[in-house]
């Protein structure tokens, strides 16, 4: 007993000890810079050691990012002592050759290669800027084909290349961060060659599982949105129709189940007109859909509104919004959804939205989760003053990368012909899931009506866009770990970008982004901010953001209480220079600012706000957040997040 006793004040007195020594101990700082910190990410099968040099460690869950507080060489190899915060909290010894330095926290997301040159990876950045010099020279030709076939020489200066299938970050995450950049020109186009890293996940179970999924029949899921105001009964009654339609043919070919329909109504805002008696309602769930008799008898209990709302726009984003989020899209490998409306929409800023949403965040929220936004405008003579506005509205919300906007206004609202296009879209999306993945793309059937002719192009196009996605997401991965420079930029379509840029942000760091958003904004409304201080705290959030989001909550002006900003403070600096890539207020200069009308300052706000709401939707939204752990959702949940979504 005073064996295990002496044993455990032994082991409390080394604890107490490694306490002591961890309080008031600082990260080691970039070097030339003044708050920037050393941080390391873990490559897989890293392990974490109690001293340099021991055999045994513990595992490290791949891509954790750590602060590195001291650098130790024992017998030609380097040690990092490293911690998970910048507040002395030590994690272990780790080897260096396990770890990738990212000091910036941005990474790239390759885009879908069809229809566009996959990336070429080369060794280092002065072969790149030669194939960039001579961009349409034969020794980009002959790499190219050589990487393709998989005949690379061992000298080759190209060492990899994207793989041959999409890749979905959201089902299958990677991280290929960004080390350094340098600008450059691709013919009459600003692009950046950029040093990246890959540490791709491969855990076997990862693979196997997906593969499983391949096992399973491909499904679809499509949801109508449907404008519930006053007068809709009519357009209610044959989307009815043309679903039970589209089961009948279902049902005829033994595919029940393999398209599942949703329905969600909405109206206004039910608060300023209690009349209207709600704002959005599911009325049939995608797991109800799979039953034609449950959603006959939903439906049947869905009607237009008897009264009116405030004025010619509805809260169609509560709607789409409550469609993305609580429809249980789980289990469907193609998502579609189908707004159908007579009346532009409520942005983020318009006192009556309930949503806060503007049309850039909901386009980016539907994207987040894979779904494909339609939009069936009915031009009624009753709205003819808001045709023109809601149709820029509606074209940007239904834009799909690589297809184009899935827009069709209905002229005067005739009800036949919204009737012919719903059946043509509701029939082509579900012969496209019965005739399964191996069906190649056809031109559709020339039509008397060249519009209806073109969306049923873009619906052609972007089903057999979702089949490739789910039949490749499964077809290679980047090679384990490997440094090399690439192009941002398509080589023969310099206008196009090849890669998308993200931060990878934690729940909780996304979380203080959001709250300190708003305490910004609020203060900027009170009017307690000039506007040489509020435009300052604004360029230091962005640039925290972007080039190290532990800072958050910790080191601006706003968050700290106090009057001067990290400009005043001489911080900024270290946090915009070496960024890559910079947003709108970033770039915004105090003479812009200071010459803006009024109207163009809150507009600006505004913008701002809706960020804002964005990003409590995506924080909520736990289908989208990744644990590394492979444990439930938490705050160390990692999300990549598009630098355009930033402020």
């Amino acid at each position: 007993m005073m064996k295990m006793m002496r044993k455990g004040c032994l082991l409390l007195l080394v604890l107490w000890s490694a306490q002591v020594l961890a309080e008031g101990k600082k990260p080691l700082l970039m070097e030339g810079k003044r708050a920037l910190y050393q941080r390391v990410l873990t490559v897989p099968d890293a392990r974490l050691h109690d001293q340099p040099g021991d055999e045994q460690g513990m595992v490290a869950t791949p891509f954790s990012a750590f602060y590195v507080y001291e650098r130790k060489t024992l017998q030609g190899e380097e040690w990092l002592l490293v911690g998970m915060d910048r507040h002395g909290g030590l994690a272990g010894w780790l080897a260096a050759k396990d770890s990738i330095s990212w000091n910036q926290g941005l990474t790239v997301v390759f885009k879908d290669p069809a229809g566009r040159d996959r990336v070429l990876m080369l060794r280092d950045k002065a072969a790149l800027a030669a194939l960039v010099k001579n961009a349409g020279g034969e020794e980009y030709r002959r790499l190219y084909a050589q990487a393709v076939q998989g005949r690379l020489p061992a000298d080759a200066p190209v060492v990899a290349i994207q793989p041959a299938g999409h890749i979905d970050i959201r089902k299958d995450f990677y991280l290929v961060p960004i080390l350094d950049y340098e600008d450059t020109w691709l013919g009459t186009e600003q692009a950046r060659m950029l040093k990246i890293a890959s540490v791709p996940l491969s855990a076997q179970e990862n693979r196997t599982a997906a593969q499983d999924g391949l096992q399973k029949e491909y499904t679809a899921g499509l949801v109508f949105v449907i404008d519930a105001s006053l007068s809709m009964d009519e357009y209610i009654q044959r989307t009815r129709d043309a679903v039970m339609k589209i089961y009948d043919r279902l049902g005829d070919a033994g595919q029940l189940g393999r398209v599942n329909f949703g329905l969600v109504a909405f109206r206004d805002n039910a608060g300023a007109a209690p009349g209207l008696d709600f704002t959005a309602r599911t009325f049939v769930t995608l797991a109800q859909g799979r039953d034609p008799g449950v959603f006959l008898e939903k439906v049947d209990q869905l009607a237009a509104a008897r009264v009116s709302s405030r004025d010619f726009r509805e809260d169609a984003y509560a709607g789409l919004r409550q469609a993305i989020e609580g429809m249980g899209w789980q289990g469907h490998d193609a998502r579609y959804v189908v707004l159908i409306t007579d009346a532009g929409a409520r942005e983020g800023d318009d006192p009556l939205s309930t949503t806060g949403l503007g049309t850039a965040e909901l386009r980016q929220l539907a994207q987040d989760n894979g779904i494909a936004l339609f939009v069936l405008h009915l031009k009624t003579p009753a709205e003819m003053a808001d045709h023109e506005a809601a149709e820029t509205q509606y074209r940007a919300l239904s834009d799909f990368p690589g297809i184009g906007s899935l827009y069709y206004g209905v002229p005067t609202g005739n009800v036949e012909e919204f009737g012919a296009v719903l059946d043509s879209l509701a029939g082509q999306i579900s012969a496209q899931v019965a005739q399964g993945l191996e069906a190649q793309p056809q031109e559709p059937e020339a039509e008397n009506n060249p519009r209806l002719s073109e969306l049923q192009s873009k619906v052609e196009k972007l089903g057999y866009a979702l089949r490739m996605q789910y039949l490749q997401q499964t077809k290679g991965q980047p090679p384990r770990v490997f440094n090399a420079w690439m192009l941002d930029r398509d080589f023969r379509q310099p206008q196009r970008r090849s890669v998308d840029v993200r931060v990878l942000l934690t729940r909780d760091q996304l979380s203080d982004l959001h709250d300190i958003l708003r305490q910004v904004l609020r203060t900027a409304e009170d009017g307690l901010l000039s506007p040489q201080n509020f435009l300052n705290e604004l360029k230091s959030l962005a640039a925290t953001i972007s080039r190290n989001p532990e800072e958050l909550g910790h080191t601006t002006a706003t968050t700290a209480g106090e009057g001067n900003s990290l400009v005043d403070m001489g911080f900024i600096g270290d946090y915009i220079e070496g960024l890559p890539y910079a947003g709108e207020v970033v770039s915004l200069s105090l003479e812009d600012w200071q010459n803006w009308p009024a109207g163009r300052q809150i507009e600006f706000l505004r913008s701002l706000e809706e960020k804002i709401t964005y990003y409590q939707a995506l924080h909520d939204n736990t289908d989208l957040w990744i644990s590394l752990d492979n444990g439930p959702v938490s705050g160390d949940s990692v999300y990549p997040l598009s630098l355009d979504m930033l402020p």
